[in-house]
């Protein structure tokens, strides 16, 4: 069985990576949506509160929503935004899509779950028609 919630937030980045535009500081409306699977708990007849699944991803996405998400690399938007004494967040990877979905399941895993949850899977949505995904089994 599986159950999943979707969550929102508006973030900028930008990716040193790139040699197009998305070089430039520029933002998203982000979607994710985070599911889990497994058994249905037998006294519950849930494998996974919704409520509980909002109570682990919800603060992870509070902390970006309406910041900028920077690499600890790029020295100069830390920089820059720091004057600007800006919302922001930094973290040690490029902050890709693919990047930010194992972000999100590094930290959801770690997090206190039921044992019924076998695996959990996120998919971010950058853009209305762009998506990453991966899947962690527990």
């Amino acid at each position: 069985m599986k159950i999943a919630k979707d969550f929102r937030w508006e973030m900028a980045h930008r990716l040193q990576c790139h040699k197009g535009k998305c070089f430039n500081l520029h933002g998203h409306s982000y979607k994710m949506q985070v599911e889990f699977e497994g058994s249905v708990n037998t006294s519950t007849g849930m494998v996974f509160d919704y409520f509980d699944v909002k109570d682990i991803v919800a603060p992870l996405v509070d902390e970006l929503d309406h910041s900028v998400i920077i690499w600890e690399k790029d020295s100069i938007l830390i920089e820059k935004i720091s004057e600007l004494n800006s919302a922001h967040v930094v973290v040690p990877f490029e902050t890709t899509a693919e990047n930010l979905v194992r972000y999100f399941l590094d930290k959801i895993a770690k997090a206190t779950l039921p044992k019924e949850i076998t695996k959990i899977k996120v998919r971010v949505c950058e853009t209305e028609n762009t998506y990453a995904e991966d899947v962690v089994k527990l």
